[in-house]
C-alpha cells in the first residue's frame, strides 16, 4: 500500500506527452527495457514465483503500448496512450524494485535499471514530470533498501528499524544517498535535454512550415508568371522551366529538365543558348536583348531576353537565370502606334496642303474652262486644254479626299440602325462610277433590325469606301459584293460587319500596306480610300481585320459595339463607354 501511495499521485503532476512528439524514441526504449528485464528475470533469476504475475502484467502493458502507439495517430487515441504509458512506467518500477530486492538489495548490481526508466520518462514527459518520476523512484528505492535491512522482530515501519539500518550504518546511508543523487541528476539532465530538444523540434516544425510555404508561394509565382523563366546550373543543364517558358519556346518541362541547354536549343534557337552560356563561361549578363527564334510552328518570332548570374554568399557562380517573353504582340502594337502617328501627321499635312492648293486650283480650272469656251482652239491645243481640265478635276477629287481624311476627328456616339444604313449605302453605290451592271450587291443578316453604337456619318463614310473598294476589286467583271451582319461568338457585346468581294484577292505583302496613305495598285487610285477607313476605325475605336486569298476574294471584318439600352438609361454611364 505504501508503494502505491508513493507512485499514483505522479499522474496528477506529470505533463502530457508533447503533441508534436509522435513517440519516435519511446517505443524502442520501452522495448529495450522490456528485453533487459526479461533477460534478467528469465536467464539470471530463473523466473521466480513472486515476480511472475507482475511481469505478465508488465509484458501485456508493453505489448498494448506498442500497438496503441502504432494506431494512435490514425484513431486519435492520445488520452489512452498517455494512460497506458503511465501504467507501463508504474509496472516497470514495481518489476525493477522486485529485482533489486531479491538480488542483493543495497548491494544489487541492477539498481541502474531505474536510470533507464528515468531516461525513458524524459522522452515522454517534460522536465517537471521527469523530476517527479525520479522522486517516485528515489522513494521506492529507499523503501526497498529499508525493507531489506529490517531485523527480524522489528516492525518494518518503526523508527528503531530506520535508525538501525540507515543512520547507524554510514555505508548504507551514503549508498542510498548517492543513488538518489544520481537519480535526480540524470532526471534533471535528461529532462532538460528532452525539453530543449522538444523546443527545437517545435521551432524546426514552424521553420519548416514557413520554408515550405515560402517555397510553394515562390514556385506558384514563378509558374504563373506571364513571362518565361528558365535557369541553368554551372554545367549548362536546365534546372527550372516555368509554364510560360514552355508556351513561348515550344518545349515541355518534363522533356528538357536536366538536359544541356545547348543540346536542347541548338536546332531552333542557338542564339538563345549562346546568351545563356555566356553567363556561365564569361560571367556576362544581358539586361535587355532582342533576338529571333523559331517556334514549334517553324515561325520566326521576336524574343525579349534578359539574363542574370546567380551567385552564393562567397560570390561563387551557381548558374544563370533568364527571363524572356514573346514580343510579337508588342511589335504589332508598336507598328500600329507608328502607323497611327504617321496617319495623324499626314492628316494634318493633308489639311494644310488642301487648303493651300484648292483655291488656286479652282481658279486655274475655271479660267481654262472660260478660255475653252471663248477661244477657238483645235488640234494639239484643244487636246492640251482638255488635259488641263481633266487633271484639274482629278486634283480636285484628290484634294476632296485629303480634306475628308484630315476632317475625321473625334466620333460622336449615337444609336445607329445598321441594316437601314447599309441599305442607304447600297443605293448610293448603284449610282457610283465604280459600279457596273455586272456587279451584284446583297445584304445578309439574320435580323432585320440591328442597333449598334457609333457615329452614323462616319459609319456611312466607312461603308461607302469599303463598298467602292470592293466594286473596284471586281475590275468591271461580273461578281458579287456582300454586306454581312452576324453575331460575335467570342464577345456577345459585339456585332460583326463584313464586306466581301469575289475579286482577285491580295497577297500578304499587299495586306500589310493597304491602310497606308497613297498606297494603291489600282489605275487612277489615290490610295486614300482604305486609309480613310482605317482612320475612321481608329477614331471610333473599333477593330478591323482583313481576310484575303489570291484568286478567292477579300473580306473586311469589323467588330462594332452592340447597342445596350440599359447603359443609355443609366445616367452615370455614357454611350461612349462602348468605344
Amino acid at each position: 500500500m505504501k508503494q502505491r501511495h508513493l507512485t499514483v499521485p505522479l499522474s496528477n503532476y506529470m505533463e502530457s506527452p508533447s503533441k508534436n512528439n509522435h513517440y519516435v524514441w519511446v517505443v524502442p526504449l520501452r522495448l529495450a527495457a522490456f528485453v533487459i528485464l526479461f533477460s534478467i528475470i528469465v536467464f539470471w533469476m530463473r523466473y521466480p514465483e513472486f515476480i511472475r504475475f507482475p511481469f505478465v502484467i508488465y509484458a501485456l502493458l508493453t505489448l498494448g503500448l506498442t500497438v496503441l502507439i502504432s494506431i494512435e495517430k490514425k484513431h486519435k487515441l492520445r488520452n489512452a496512450t498517455r494512460t497506458l504509458i503511465f501504467l507501463q512506467f508504474l509496472s516497470e518500477i514495481i518489476i525493477e524494485s522486485g529485482i533489486i530486492y531479491s538480488t542483493g538489495n543495497v548491494n544489487s548490481p541492477f539498481s541502474g535499471l531505474f536510470v533507464l526508466t528515468i531516461v525513458s520518462a524524459a522522452l515522454s514527459y517534460r522536465l517537471v514530470g521527469t523530476l517527479l518520476m525520479a522522486s517516485t523512484i528515489s522513494l521506492t528505492y529507499s523503501y526497498i533498501i529499508w525493507l531489506g535491512l529490517v531485523k527480524s522482530g522489528d516492525s518494518m515501519f518503526s523508527l528503531n528499524a530506520l535508525t538501525s539500518t540507515l543512520l547507524d550504518n554510514d555505508s548504507i546511508f551514503y549508498s542510498v544517498f548517492l543513488h538518489i543523487l544520481i537519480f535526480y541528476l540524470i532526471a534533471f539532465i535528461s529532462g532538460y535535454l528532452a525539453e530543449k530538444l522538444q523546443s527545437q523540434q517545435k521551432e524546426l516544425v514552424v521553420t519548416s512550415k514557413a520554408l515550405k510555404l515560402a517555397r510553394l508561394e515562390t514556385d506558384d509565382i514563378l509558374k504563373n508568371l506571364s513571362s518565361g523563366v528558365l535557369s541553368i546550373d554551372i554545367y549548362g543543364n536546365i534546372i527550372y522551366f516555368n509554364r510560360a517558358a514552355g508556351k513561348v519556346l515550344g518545349y515541355a518541362e518534363k522533356d528538357i529538365k536536366g538536359m544541356p541547354c545547348r543540346l536542347v536549343f541548338q536546332e531552333r534557337m542557338p542564339e538563345f543558348a549562346d546568351y545563356l552560356m555566356s553567363g556561365i563561361e564569361h560571367r556576362e549578363e544581358f539586361p535587355r536583348k532582342e533576338i529571333s527564334i523559331i517556334n514549334k510552328e517553324n515561325k520566326i518570332i521576336p524574343l525579349g531576353l534578359s539574363t542574370s548570374i546567380l551567385t552564393d554568399e562567397n560570390n561563387y557562380l551557381r548558374g544563370v537565370i533568364s527571363i524572356f517573353s514573346d514580343l510579337t504582340e508588342a511589335k504589332l502594337m508598336e507598328a500600329k502606334i507608328r502607323s497611327s502617328d504617321r496617319l495623324a501627321a499626314i492628316g494634318e499635312l493633308s489639311a494644310s496642303i488642301a487648303h493651300e492648293i484648292r483655291n488656286p486650283l479652282a481658279s486655274i480650272s475655271g479660267s481654262v474652262e472660260v478660255l475653252k469656251k471663248e477661244l477657238e482652239v483645235s488640234g494639239d491645243n484643244a487636246r492640251l486644254m482638255n488635259l488641263v481640265i481633266k487633271e484639274s478635276h482629278r486634283l480636285s477629287k484628290i484634294l476632296s479626299e485629303f480634306l475628308s481624311y484630315s476632317g475625321i476627328d473625334r466620333a460622336a456616339y449615337n444609336k445607329v440602325e445598321l441594316c437601314h444604313l447599309i441599305s442607304e449605302v447600297i443605293e448610293m453605290l448603284r449610282h457610283h462610277e465604280s459600279y457596273s451592271d455586272t456587279t451584284k450587291i446583297s445584304m445578309e443578316s439574320d435580323k432585320s433590325v440591328v442597333y449598334v453604337v457609333g457615329d452614323e456619318d462616319l459609319f456611312k463614310q466607312l461603308l461607302i469606301n469599303l463598298a467602292v473598294n470592293a466594286c473596284q476589286a471586281l475590275e468591271n467583271k461580273s461578281g458579287m459584293v456582300t454586306f454581312g451582319i452576324k453575331e460575335d461568338s467570342i464577345n456577345p457585346d459585339k456585332i460583326i460587319l463584313e464586306v466581301t468581294d469575289h475579286g482577285a484577292g491580295m497577297t500578304e505583302e499587299i495586306q500589310k500596306n493597304i491602310f497606308k496613305p497613297f498606297y494603291s495598285l489600282k489605275k487612277g487610285g489615290t490610295g486614300l480610300g482604305l486609309a480613310i477607313v482605317h482612320r475612321i476605325c481608329n477614331s471610333m475605336k473599333i477593330d478591323i481585320k482583313v481576310i484575303s486569298k489570291v484568286n478567292e476574294g477579300t473580306t473586311f471584318q469589323i467588330r462594332i459595339p452592340r447597342f445596350n439600352q440599359a447603359l443609355i438609361e443609366n445616367k452615370n454611364v455614357s454611350v461612349k463607354t462602348f468605344s
